[in-house]
């Protein structure tokens, strides 16, 4: 196709759209990822959505209003791209929350691929998970999904509604708290069974220190009731790769115009 000025704003204002969503996007936007691979892919992405997306003419009045659509289309990427990020920190927050009865809150490790300090089992399901992200292939998914955008709503076609889009985070956030505990409750029930048995104890024989023998036992315990869970991790992330989905496919409709 002959590639003109027009192409050439349209093409930027799709890159701007995809730069948005790889830099925010879970698995690419992570520093372990170089920002020269994430630049080529965006670029790179950007050719090949344009070469099936029909040009369409753009209504701005001068520099400003091209700047205005330029954010637009930023916008639209970065909210994609952290509404499947906010799918992955429901196991971080599980992660945390089982480290806390376990006793291990304090061991917390830095994590560089999002430069964010995470506790120990937080960590050990962030990279399970992403490891499921890949043998699912569900990084395919998370591409195809800025990519289906543009036929859903074009560049410059996106309507947005702040209160829906309000309503559609709270009840993600809702969600993202209940899933959490109930990827640790199986810990938090064993940690309070230990709990009574020690309160127990405690009274039974006062001259024992069961705070010392009470760490010791929850640390041990929740190793051992984290083997356990952890085998059914592959429906942990099946559910939470359903529930990345349909977060996805609410806010791409609710940026479509009606």
């Amino acid at each position: 196709m002959t590639f003109t000025l027009e192409h050439l704003e349209f093409y930027l204002l799709i890159l701007m759209r995809v730069s948005g969503f790889i830099m925010t996007a879970p698995f690419f936007s992570y520093s372990s990822v170089p920002m020269r691979i994430r630049a080529a892919m965006s670029v790179f992405m950007s050719l090949v959505v344009i070469q099936v997306t029909p040009v369409v003419d753009l209504t701005y009045s001068g520099v400003f209003g091209y700047s205005a659509l330029v954010l637009k289309e930023s916008m639209i990427g970065v909210v994609l791209g952290l509404m499947c990020s906010m799918c992955f920190y429901i196991i971080n927050l599980a992660g945390q929350l089982m480290d806390m009865e376990m006793g291990l809150s304090m061991a917390n490790m830095f994590d560089p691929m999002v430069n964010m300090q995470f506790s120990v089992t937080g960590s050990l399901y962030n990279y399970l998970l992403m490891l499921m992200l890949v043998v699912t292939n569900m990084h395919y998914y998370i591409i195809r999904a800025i990519v289906d955008s543009f036929s859903y709503f074009n560049v410059g076609k996106a309507v947005f509604d702040t209160v829906s889009l309000k309503n559609i985070v709270v009840d993600f956030i809702a969600n993202y708290f209940i899933i959490a505990v109930r990827i640790v409750l199986p810990v938090f029930c064993c940690m309070l069974l230990i709990n009574v048995v020690l309160g127990v104890l405690a009274k039974a024989a006062p001259q024992m220190n069961m705070f010392v023998v009470g760490m010791q036992i929850k640390v041990l315990a929740g190793l051992a009731v984290l083997v356990i869970v952890i085998q059914s991790f592959p429906m942990v992330s099946d559910y939470i790769f359903g529930e990345m989905k349909d977060v996805i496919t609410q806010v791409i409709h609710l940026f479509t115009p009606k």
